[in-house]
């Protein structure tokens, strides 16, 4: 009783909004969403780091160095940091424009098991590029905020000179949302970034070809879902591999790979889809990747054409993959979604921003400059003056104030000359001194200038980026194939098609049997207490209608299924089809263009004709319900290609002859039929076959001149032979 009292009772709403929303806030704002600088706080930490440890323009250190420095601003454990440090290295090809100058193993972005070394092995230091990252930030060019424990100040943003944004690639998944930038090439976004700064109605395609990716391959350019992806920031575009051709060796060598995928996914993909003996092209496939770089080395038969192979690879594996665009970024602490031109928008005007702290930073110190050159050109009237005030002065504390009083100059100035030394009270040390102040004077003029004029700033950036575009611009890695020049092939034309038999057994196993297979060994084996329920004729092309007792039909593909041995169980179809529990599979057969009829037979001697075609979808379905009609109970089920004649029989003694072309079709999968039987009170359809399967010497005995009918009496040796 006493712990009933301790419960308080909380509406949910607000223990949500309460617990969960800051945590949701800040997975957003501090750790999965990269902000308009590019970089996530995470890499903005280490970074900044390896800055304060003087690794910009200087030899390598160990890693564990820097992951043990970087910890007094992320305290998210070392093996997260050295992550982090890893995929910003040179060595581990994630980015086109890597910020970690590394030496050591660093594992690669396109192969998920070479793992990289420990941090105790590898070197580092920030990269030649980092000085456009880092670019006047002691200028007061950014805000710093404390770090977690309040000792060490780091910046919010990093002001880079170019839009890196863009140019890095970045994948995050935070809480109820996620981002996914692709990579574009450098000198394109400089371009494009200068041609946006001049006109901001510049059509970026023009500059901006595409996103480019240091893993290479070939981007399938599709105009209209890139303007999609450049206007909205959402979309998706397709990347495949590269691939050469050594007909020596009978060998394709792949050496390029989407950036979404990695060797090992599409090696195993594509010896799973040689083990269900959907390509039957291929001998095997090794990773021969190296120091040379990577390569997938597929070994092919002999007569394969190596292109048509490798179609059907880029259709069945992920060697040809899709990125999804999902541009979120963080623009003043709010996640937003927009494209490209609002990107460079948001650049522009944060570098604007950088570049105005900058210019007031340094008027500062300029003006601070001038003002002490002022005091001294002050002195310079009479320096003989300045000498007799210094020394008259008996007091060491009194220098200041009568230098001030002397002069008419504030006490900054006043020290400023009382530290001049001797030696330096020469004409050309004096000279200089007078030069300078002049060119001061010239530079705080331009500078206010330029501080005041958004174009002349604007200026600035052009030329800086025109610098960062020819010091640091490389050629692309991704070529680009445009759409219309690819010829699309389905899936279908790339499988073989070759006759086969299929066989269902009553505890719904299926077989599907070449005939090759079925001549070397046409014994069938099956489980105890099983038995053959039917065999059809098909070919590996065509679909295949499964209809069960629960009056469901299930669909696949024959190439689909796998072949088997007679001497094997074959497939217990509950692992291919999401079958209901207890659920049997009474009846398949096979088509390729959905023609023809479905004959259900029900007890109550009603006879339902469907077309094939009402169990045809345009999408690609596994499952349709209500089959056939549910009203009464099912005594057969047949697919006919046209009419046929069907022998009905009656309490097993009286049989009637019709064709089925007395039924008129329906294009409802579940109709009840029309009555083909007249049948007494208790009496039931007991058989329902074709009319070769019915043993008579004159079956044309049993023909009805219309239906519904009574049939006609069995005679007793056709009694004796079928019944």
């Amino acid at each position: 009783m006493a712990d009933e009292k301790n419960i308080i009772e909380q509406n949910i709403t607000d223990t949500l909004e309460l617990n969960y929303m800051p945590y949701t806030m800040s997975v957003i704002v501090s750790r999965a969403i990269p902000e308009i600088d590019g970089f996530k706080p995470a890499h903005r930490k280490l970074l900044y780091t390896m800055y304060k440890m003087g690794l910009l323009n200087s030899s390598r250190t160990k890693s564990t160095n820097v992951v043990g420095q970087t910890m007094k601003l992320n305290p998210h454990g070392d093996s997260a940091i050295y992550e982090t440090l890893v995929r910003l290295t040179r060595g581990n090809d994630a980015l086109l424009h890597p910020f970690i100058d590394s030496k050591g193993n660093f594992g690669k972005q396109y192969s998920r098991d070479m793992a990289y070394a420990a941090s105790r092995y590898t070197e580092v230091r920030l990269d030649g590029i980092c000085n456009e990252i880092f670019k006047n930030i002691d200028k007061d060019t950014v805000d710093f905020i404390d770090n977690y424990d309040g000792s060490l100040k780091e910046p919010i943003l990093f002001p880079t000179t170019f839009p890196n944004i863009l140019v890095t690639s970045n994948l995050g998944i935070a809480v109820g949302m996620a981002s996914s930038l692709c990579s574009f090439n450098l000198k394109e976004v400089c371009a494009a970034t200068s041609a946006f700064i001049r006109n901001e109605d510049v059509d970026l395609k023009k500059y901006l070809k595409a996103p480019d990716f240091s893993t290479g391959g070939e981007l399938i350019y599709d105009e209209k879902e890139i303007e999609k992806i450049y206007n909205t920031g959402r979309g998706s575009f397709k990347v495949r591999s590269k691939y050469r051709y050594d007909k020596k060796n009978g060998l394709i060598e792949v050496y390029e790979i989407p950036y979404t995928t990695n060797i090992e996914v599409i090696i195993d993909k594509i010896i799973s889809l040689v083990k269900l003996n959907k390509l039957k092209e291929i001998n095997d496939i090794r990773n021969e990747t190296d120091l040379n770089g990577l390569k997938i080395a597929i070994d092919i038969k002999r007569n394969t054409d190596p292109d048509m192979l490798m179609h059907k690879l880029f259709n069945m594996t992920p060697l040809r993959d899709s990125f999804n665009c999902n541009f979120n970024i963080l623009i003043n602490g709010n996640p937003r979604v927009i494209g490209i031109k609002e990107i460079l928008r948001e650049w522009l005007a944060f570098r604007i921003k950088c570049m105005k702290r900058q210019i007031v930073f340094d008027l500062n110190r300029k003006n601070e400059k001038y003002h002490l050159l002022s005091g001294l050109a002050k002195i310079l009237v009479d320096i003989d003056k300045a000498i007799k005030i210094i020394r008259d002065t008996e007091e060491d504390k009194m220098v200041i104030p009568n230098l001030m009083a002397g002069f008419n100059i504030d006490r900054v100035q006043a020290e400023f000359i009382a530290e001049i030394k001797l030696r330096n009270l020469n004409k050309e040390y004096l000279l200089a001194k007078a030069d300078e102040r002049k060119k001061l004077s010239e530079e705080i003029k331009k500078l206010e200038e330029i501080k005041e004029s958004e174009s002349l700033i604007k200026d600035i950036i052009y030329d800086e980026l025109k610098e960062i575009s020819k010091k640091y611009g490389k050629p692309r890695k991704t070529d680009i194939i445009y759409k219309e020049n690819i010829k699309e092939f389905s899936e279908e034309v790339f499988i073989q098609d070759y006759q086969v038999k299929l066989f269902l057994t009553k505890h719904n196993y299926l077989k599907k049997i070449t005939a090759a297979s079925l001549r070397s060994a046409s014994e069938q084996k099956l489980k105890e207490d099983d038995e053959m329920v039917m065999e059809i004729e098909a070919s590996n092309k065509m679909d295949l209608l499964l209809f069960s007792d629960r009056f469901n039909v299930y669909k696949t593909k024959i190439y689909d299924l796998s072949e088997c041995k007679a001497s094997s169980l074959g497939e217990y179809l509950a692992n291919i089809i999401d079958m209901e529990e207890d659920e049997n599979i009474i009846y398949i057969t096979a088509t390729t263009d959905y023609s023809g009829y479905m004959i259900f037979a029900f007890e109550n001697g009603k006879v339902s004709k469907v077309e094939m075609s009402a169990y045809s979808t345009k999408v690609n379905r596994k499952k349709l319900i209500n089959a056939y009609s549910d009203k009464y109970r099912l005594i057969s089920i047949y697919y006919i290609k046209n009419d046929r004649d069907f022998v009905a029989v009656r309490d097993n003694d009286k049989a009637m002859l019709f064709n089925s072309s007395e039924i008129l079709p329906k294009t409802t999968k579940n109709t009840q039929g029309v009555q083909v039987y007249t049948l007494k009170k208790n009496s039931v359809l007991s058989k329902f076959v074709l009319s070769e399967e019915f043993k008579s010497k004159d079956i044309e005995y049993y023909r009805v001149i219309k239906i519904p009918s009574t049939g006609h009496f069995i005679v007793d040796d056709d009694l004796t032979n079928n019944l």
